[in-house]
């Protein structure tokens, strides 16, 4: 779950992250497997930096990687925090957004209290902070 979340707000992030150089974060994706050796290669053909950073977005929106967008976050992490504080930012509405549905099931049969909880441990792990 905490990927998907944060894949909805690398998203809706899209045009502030364009701006990234895309080269630490494509070696620290590939090191985890969230990129692989034939997208690395493909990414490191672009030669411009923001058509770069566009395709490795759109690569990691198609991956796999069960866990791309988390790995994402801890890339940009070091050298773009600014970028990260935004993101985190974005969690706790997110969550807002989630109480106040008043649907008594997901669609997995999971009660939604269950998913909400769910929610605030990814976000605990994801920040460090506790909500």
């Amino acid at each position: 779950m905490a990927n998907e979340v944060l894949k909805q707000i690398f998203q809706e992030m899209q045009p502030q992250l364009v701006s990234v150089n895309p080269n630490s974060i494509m070696d620290a994706l590939f090191s985890k497997k969230a990129l692989s050796s034939d997208d690395y290669y493909e990414l490191s053909e672009v030669s411009v930096s923001r058509d770069r950073c566009r395709k490795m977005l759109s690569r990691l929106h198609v991956s796999p990687h069960p866990q791309a967008f988390i790995h994402l976050r801890l890339a940009l992490l070091d050298e773009y925090s600014w970028i990260v504080n935004q993101i985190d930012k974005k969690l706790p509405s997110l969550a807002s957004q989630l109480q106040q549905l008043h649907l008594g099931q997901s669609t997995d049969g999971k009660p939604l209290y269950e998913i909400i909880g769910s929610f605030f441990n990814t976000y605990q792990n994801l920040t460090g902070r506790v909500w």
